[in-house]
Formats: structure tokens, sequence, C-alpha cells
């Protein structure tokens, strides 16, 4: 890092952290940060489509707040159409993590673990096609190239995000993203690694058509082994339950955290403990009390105070031992010791 990129850096971390506070809200009140019981996870956190956050500044920040977990989702298609850039980009931000870390401490924000520095050597990938980008990959060779060369990294640990969204902003042919979907499965049970599944139902669907298909086939070719992570879970408990019985983790994010979301925590408050997961989906959604504003890993810490929360009100386990679960079920997921 550059001095006079340090120095930019610094003046606009000091815009929200000179006094000590991570957070703000949107008139610039500080915002208190949970404190977590164990460290947290975001199992699913995008560093490559922040508009306003510099990744390093986002680790470092996310690194304060209790992080000591983070997958990051790259995709061949998309933000990962060069590995090579990409790999490298990634350890630059992590290198460059660590002055942040020290300038946001000098100015007062107390890390919320006993390593700030933890988060640094567990920044994790997972690779794979998202909806919007599968006709593409079906047709071309230098995708599957580059997601093969990127699923040999070391910092690699499963596949995803990949499925199926028959939402509005997608005009992918479902028959287009059910060929790569299935053949981004095969793949997992091929390399024994985990998948992350991006599954959103169109507008008004009663039937939650894509949840459904996502179903069949996960039945038609079997969950692989090393576990299947439902990203961002958005819909309730009565679609969720298949995917329970055939043994899926859940992520849950800000989403669950908006005041009209009460089918979501309903969702969360009755996931088994041992499925049960936290992420952000950064840069959006950001969970509340900083809805609107750019969502970074940091803000995990309070979606995990809101699971934590809803489930000890419906007796489904005290703060404590959610945040533990959080914590287990990602490393297990990862194929990492807790």
């Amino acid at each position: 890092m550059s001095k006079k990129h340090r120095l930019k850096a610094a003046e606009l971390l000091a815009l929200t952290c000179e006094d000590g506070y991570l957070f703000h809200d949107a008139k610039g009140k500080p915002v208190e940060l949970p404190q977590p019981a164990a460290p947290l996870a975001d199992t699913h956190g995008h560093l490559t489509h922040f508009r306003q956050h510099n990744p390093a500044e986002a680790l470092a920040r996310a690194s304060l707040a209790g992080v000591g977990l983070l997958g990051v989702p790259v995709d061949p298609v998309g933000d990962a159409r060069d590995p090579r850039w990409l790999l490298s980009a990634l350890d630059a931000w992590i290198e460059n993590a660590h002055t942040c870390i020290d300038e946001l401490r000098s100015w007062g924000v107390q890390p919320c673990l006993e390593n700030p520095y933890e988060l640094l050597d567990h920044v994790h990938l997972w690779v794979g096609v998202h909806p919007y980008g599968a006709a593409e990959f079906n047709q071309s060779k230098a995708a599957h190239k580059a997601l093969h060369e990127l699923l040999s990294c070391s910092r690699t640990v499963g596949i995803g995000e990949f499925g199926l969204d028959y939402g509005p902003y997608n005009q992918v042919d479902p028959k287009e993203q059910m060929q790569a979907f299935r053949e981004q499965l095969l793949l997992a049970h091929e390399l024994d690694l985990p998948v992350e599944l991006h599954i959103r139902d169109a507008d008004g669907d009663a039937e939650a058509s894509a949840h459904k298909n996502a179903a069949q086939l996960l039945e038609e070719l079997g969950v692989p082994k090393a576990g299947c992570d439902l990203h961002c879970y958005t819909s309730d408990a009565r679609v969720m339950e298949p995917f329970v019985e055939l043994g899926c983790y859940v992520a849950f994010g800000g989403a669950a955290t908006f005041p009209r979301s009460q089918d979501i925590r309903e969702a969360a408050s009755l996931c088994p403990s041992h499925l049960l997961l936290s992420e952000t989906d950064s840069p959006y959604m950001a969970p509340m009390p900083l809805r609107g504003m750019e969502c970074e890993p940091a803000m995990v810490s309070f979606s995990a105070d809101l699971l934590a929360t809803v489930r000890e009100e419906c007796g489904s386990g005290t703060r404590d031992e959610t945040y533990r679960s959080l914590w287990a079920n990602a490393h297990r997921l990862f194929g990492l010791e807790a």
C-alpha cells in the first residue's frame, strides 16, 4: 500500500470511526455493536461488488467486529473471469487490512476478539456460476477453465453460489439455469466439496417453484456429503422444511432483521441448531439498524444477534448456544476445525 493510498484510506475510515465506533446510523449517531458470545462467521460476503467500501477496510472492520471466518463467493462468469488477478487482489486486500486494523485501533475502536487479526488467516473462497451467468457458462470453455483454476486454489472451500433464480431480474431460460445447476452439483460430488445455493422464486409464486425444482434435483442427485448451504434464505418455514429434511444448512442474513420479515424469523427459529448459519451477502441487504447502507461482513454481528434473540425467545436455544452453533456449523461446512 502506497503512502498516498494509506492516507486516503485513513481519511475515509476517520469519517466513520474517529470517535471509536465502527458504525453510525443514517443520522450519524453511533451504533453499538452487539457483543458476540463466540467468534462470528460470515459464510457468504462478497468483496468484489462494493461501490462505497474498500475491500481491505471492510476486512479490517469485520476483524474488529468479531468476525473470525469469511466465505467470499466469486464467479468465473462475473467477477473472476481472470483468476490470477482475482487471487492477487485478494492477497493484497488481506495484507493491507493489517494496516487498516492498526489505524482503526489507534482511533479507539476496540476489538471483539482477543486476536483482532484472526480473520485475515481465515478468508476463504466459494467458486461458482450464479444463475445470471448460466447460459454463458453452458457455452463457454473459458468459464469452465476459470472455474477449475479457482477450484484448485488453496483458499477455496466449495462450489457456489449457483442454483435457480426465477425472479424478475433474471432473463436466463430456466432450462439453461437447470443445466448449469446440474453440472456444478455433479462437480461437487466428484470433488467431494460442499455447495452454496442461490434459490429465488418468482414474485407471487405461491408454489415456490425455484425451491421446489432445486429440492427435486438435490433428491435426484443427492446432497453432497461435504454439505449444502441454502444461502441468503428469505422464505418461510414451509419452504425451508424439505431442505432441512435433506440435511441442508440454512443461512440467514440482514433480511431476517427487517420489520416485515416475520416469516423469515419464524424459519430461523425453527431451523435445527446444527444446520443454522449466519451471513451478510454483502454488499446487499444491510441489517437493521443500518438498513439502506452498503452492507459489509462486519454487519453479520447484527444478524447473528437477531438469530440468537429469536431462538431464545421461542425456546430453540440460549443466546450462547446459538452463537456457538453458528461458529461450529460454519467450520463444519467449510471443512475446517473449529
